[in-house]
C-alpha cells in the first residue's frame, strides 16, 4: 500500500503541472497513466507538432513541453506508474483506497483526475487492407516527421490536425490532402493556406473523396480514392496519415458516482472539485460554463485543484498563499538555496 497525500490520474501536461503545484505547497503525490510514457496527448498524438499558445513560450513541440514540465517537477521526486489504469476506488473513513489494473494500491486523501479525454484511441480507416500497414507506412499520429522527408504523403481528414500536418509536411514532402467534404472543420486561416498551396502546385487537395483501397507489398505504394459521384483516382503514396479524431472511453470513471455530462466531469470553478468530496477533475475531462480546452486553462485548473486538495491532506493546517519569489518554504522544496 502506497500512502500519499494525492493521487493524480493522468500524466499529460495538466497532470504534470498539478504535481508541481502540489509539491510547491508541501503535498506529496504519485501519478498513474494508462499510456507507456508521460505527456498524454502531447506525446501520443503530436510530439513533433508546434504549439503556439503557451504563455511566454512563442513556440514549442509537444515533446519539448513535456520534457520541460518533467524537468520542472524533478525536485519533488514524483513517482510515475505507467501502463496502469485505475480500476477501483472506495472511501475508507476520510481517505481513498485506490487500486490499479495490476493490483497496486494507494491510500490517499484526495484524487485529481487529469485524464484528458480518458482512455483514447484514434478513429481508424474502415478499409480492411489498412491494418497490415499500420505502424509501418500508415499512421494516426506523428512521432518523427523526418521519416516523411522527400516522400509522397497522403493525408486524410479535414480538422486541425490534418490541416496543420499538411502545411507542416508540405515543406519537406509531396503532400496529398484528401477530405470527404468541401468544407473543413479546422481553422479558417489553415484552410486558406492549404488552398493557396494547392493553387501554387505545392500541395494536392482532393475534396469529396474518401479512401477506396490501399495497396502495396511490404509498404504502401498506391492509394485509391473515390469521389462522391463515383470517380476513382489512383495516387502514388509512400505514407498514409489518418486524422479523424479520437474515440473517447471514460472506462471505470463512469462507476465512481461522478456527475458526468457528454463524457466530461462537471466541476465547480472554485477549486475544480467534482460532486464527490475529495475528487477533483482538471484538463479536457472536466467541464464548466466557459470552459476552454486549452493547455493553459488546464494549468490554471491544476493550480486551484492542488490547493483544494490541501484541506483533505492537512485538515488541521491552514494554507497560506505565498508567491514562490518570496516563500522560503516553496524555495526549499524546489531546492533553491539563497
Amino acid at each position: 500500500m502506497i500512502k500519499k497525500d494525492v493521487l493524480i490520474i493522468g500524466a499529460g501536461p495538466t497532470g504534470l503541472f498539478c504535481g508541481h503545484q502540489l509539491g510547491i505547497i508541501g503535498l506529496s503525490c504519485e501519478i498513474v497513466d494508462n499510456l507507456d510514457k508521460a505527456g498524454g496527448q502531447c506525446i501520443e498524438l503530436y510530439p513533433d507538432k508546434p504549439i503556439y499558445d503557451i504563455p511566454a513560450v512563442p513556440e514549442c513541440t509537444g515533446e519539448e513541453l513535456t520534457n520541460n514540465l518533467l524537468q520542472q517537477i524533478k525536485p519533488f521526486n514524483i513517482k510515475f506508474h505507467l501502463n496502469e489504469r485505475v480500476e477501483e476506488l472506495k472511501k475508507i473513513e476520510k481517505r481513498w483506497n485506490v487500486k490499479t489494473s495490476s493490483g497496486i494500491e494507494f491510500d490517499v486523501a484526495a484524487i485529481v483526475i487529469a485524464g484528458g479525454v480518458g482512455s483514447f484511441e484514434p478513429r481508424k480507416f474502415p478499409v480492411k487492407e489498412c491494418e497490415k500497414f499500420e505502424g509501418k507506412s500508415l499512421f494516426y499520429s506523428i512521432k518523427d516527421k523526418s521519416i516523411f522527408k522527400d516522400k509522397i504523403v497522403s493525408i486524410f481528414g479535414g480538422g486541425d490536425s490534418a490541416l496543420d500536418w499538411a502545411l507542416e509536411l508540405s515543406n519537406i514532402s509531396k503532400v496529398n490532402l484528401i477530405h470527404r467534404r468541401d468544407g473543413f472543420s479546422g481553422a479558417e486561416s489553415s484552410v486558406q493556406k492549404v488552398k493557396e498551396l494547392n493553387d501554387q502546385g505545392k500541395l494536392n487537395l482532393f475534396t469529396k473523396y474518401q479512401m477506396e483501397m490501399v495497396s502495396g507489398d511490404k509498404k504502401i505504394e498506391v492509394v485509391k480514392i473515390k469521389h462522391d459521384e463515383g470517380e476513382i483516382k489512383e495516387i502514388k503514396s509512400d505514407y498514409v496519415l489518418g486524422f479523424f479524431g479520437l474515440i473517447m472511453q471514460l472506462g471505470p470513471i463512469l462507476n465512481w458516482g461522478l456527475n458526468i455530462n457528454k463524457k466530461t466531469v462537471l466541476v465547480n470553478t472554485e477549486n475544480f472539485e467534482t460532486n464527490v468530496e475529495g475528487i477533483f477533475a482538471i484538463g479536457d475531462i472536466c467541464s464548466y460554463p466557459g470552459k476552454l480546452k486549452l493547455i493553459l486553462s488546464g494549468f490554471h485548473e491544476g493550480a486551484l485543484a492542488a490547493r483544494g486538495c490541501f484541506k483533505y491532506a492537512k485538515p488541521d493546517e491552514k494554507l497560506r498563499f505565498e508567491f514562490t519569489t518570496t516563500s522560503k518554504a516553496a524555495q526549499e522544496r524546489l531546492g533553491i538555496k539563497k
